[in-house]
């Protein structure tokens, strides 16, 4: 695929998509502009044929795929300045901004476009993200282009607008979730007697390769669980201290309240 992509927004996520796309051969350097006002910190992509620059317009008319990673406050303005440049025939508009709906942009476009909404998360960088996205007016074609934009950098699902908010929650907050598990597993590793860096390790892999079987086999969690839980064994002691404990309610308490906050 030949079409050039404009990276508006060279922040740490506009950055680390370009990263990926680069690393995972998808789209060629010279093939990707990226805009931020002061272009010196984008001198690393530059280096590898990256084309950077401070004019918005002038990335739109390079480009055939135009991705917003500006902040939330940024994005009115940016897309109302860059909007005579948009051409609805040529331009799919896809934006990983937090909150912003289909519809709004639409309407600081001034006109119909396809238009993607996209939310990775911040594995992103290491091209591990979950990336939900959901779309308006976009043709077929277009966004098989914009799901395979974003198989290089991890793995993709298409859902409806309405639950760009929980996927938010599940996908994006959920990197934290996960994290705050493991950073306790390690702190019980450190009580009963590991070194904090064999602890880490022995935890991160541990979830790493519990999350590959879920994906690679398709089966449900309790499918995994019953095969190390033997009877009177210690995993079950553990596992029912959780429970006991509030384990699983309290995360479920805690993806809830995250998407209550976000509706406020």
């Amino acid at each position: 695929m030949n079409k050039k992509i404009a990276i508006i927004g060279g922040g740490n996520l506009g950055v680390a998509i370009a990263e990926g796309l680069i690393k995972s051969g998808f789209v060629l350097p010279h093939h990707i502009i990226i805009t931020k006002r002061n272009i010196k910190t984008l001198e690393p992509l530059e280096s590898k044929g990256v084309l950077v620059s401070n004019n918005n317009k002038e990335a739109v008319s390079f480009a055939d795929l135009v991705l917003l990673a500006v902040k939330p406050f940024q994005i009115e303005e940016v897309i109302v300045q860059m909007k005579d440049e948009l051409d609805p025939a040529r331009h799919t508009l896809v934006s990983v901004v937090t909150g912003v709906l289909i519809d709004d942009m639409l309407k600081w476009a001034g006109k119909n476009m396809p238009i993607v909404r996209a939310m990775p998360n911040t594995a992103i960088a290491i091209q591990e993200s979950m990336t939900c996205i959901c779309s308006k007016e976009v043709a077929g074609e277009q966004l098989d282009y914009v799901t395979a934009v974003f198989n290089q950098l991890g793995k993709v699902v298409v859902i409806e607008e309405k639950l760009m908010d929980a996927s938010t929650v599940l996908g994006a907050c959920g990197i934290a979730y996960a994290l705050r598990y493991i950073r306790a597993s390690i702190q019980g590793g450190i009580e009963i007697g590991f070194d904090a860096k064999t602890a880490t390790l022995i935890a991160a892999q541990t979830v790493n390769g519990a999350a590959e079987l879920l994906l690679q086999t398709g089966r449900h969690p309790e499918q995994e669980i019953d095969k190390v839980t033997t009877p009177k064994g210690c995993t079950i002691a553990g596992l029912n201290e959780m429970e006991h404990q509030g384990f699983s309610s309290s995360l479920i308490k805690g993806i809830v309240a995250s998407y209550k906050k976000i509706g406020e």
